[in-house]
């Protein structure tokens, strides 16, 4: 009996590894840039990966803890990257980002290097992306993703938006802005002879159907998730991770600190 249960178990374990099925691949995927492209996308990233790094190794120096933070928020940036949502039409996937978030959480600096270990252990474990776009991948979902979140959070919290408002538009921000970077990338090297702003319509297009309501709902997820974080743990959120400084009051709602952008 025992036998006849492991052989059962090979026969399976060999229908598995053998049994292949149509894939639908996130990210901009292997081979589907040219080489001067990719190189040249790579040479962007690389600066804003160095800063990101610099600014890992530097909050590191000042607290050895906070390289926890960073881990948890680059967990969170990877599960919710592989999050797939099938676009049939063009045999691709639209994914939420989590950059957004990122960025609010521990500043665009560190979201840029976590997005772009996500990135690198998506396409070598999970057939997500590749290696020779990665530095397309990165631009889009790390560099445009995080500052995007950044710079329109603080921003709209300088003209005095409700909080959850400003993250919400946030985290909607960054992930249209990573697809239409994404669009960018993928028709300013596979126009040809043909116009460049027509084909970028045509690939942006391509991604309303999914990423018009998966931006809508990352927003709220972003929004959401900053306040609990805000309201539970404010003292996450100080100022080695971002400008927005917080504290809070005797009856336990948290309140911007003197000289904080909030």
């Amino acid at each position: 009996m025992r036998r006849e249960s492991i052989a059962v178990l090979a026969i399976m374990a060999l229908a598995i590894a053998f049994w292949t099925t149509p894939a639908q691949a996130m990210h901009i995927t292997e081979g589907i840039l040219p080489p001067a492209w990719a190189a040249l996308w790579f040479l962007v990233a690389v600066p804003f990966v160095a800063w990101g790094l610099a600014e890992v190794n530097r909050r590191r120096r000042e607290d050895p803890q906070s390289i926890v933070m960073v881990a948890l928020v680059g967990s969170a940036v990877f599960v919710i990257s592989c999050m797939p949502v099938p676009i049939p039409w063009i045999g691709s996937c639209s994914h939420p980002c989590g950059t957004g978030l990122g960025a609010l959480l521990i500043g665009p600096g560190p979201t840029i290097v976590v997005a772009s270990i996500a990135l690198v252990l998506q396409a070598l474990f999970l057939s997500h992306g590749g290696l020779t776009t990665l530095g397309a991948n990165i631009v889009s979902m790390g560099v445009v993703g995080a500052l995007g979140a950044y710079f329109v959070f603080h921003g709209l919290r300088a003209l005095r938006v409700p909080l959850f408002v400003a993250a919400l538009v946030a985290g909607l921000t960054s992930d249209w802005a990573t697809y239409a970077t994404t669009a960018l990338e993928l028709s300013s090297a596979l126009h040809g002879n043909g116009p460049l702003g027509a084909m970028f319509l045509y690939v942006a297009a391509a991604f309303v159907p999914t990423q018009l309501p998966l931006g809508i709902a990352e927003g709220v997820m972003t929004a959401i998730a900053y306040r609990f974080v805000l309201t539970r743990r404010p003292e996450l959120l100080t100022a080695r991770w971002s400008s927005l400084k917080t504290g809070a009051n005797a009856a336990g709602r948290v309140e911007p600190q003197a000289g904080g952008i909030a």
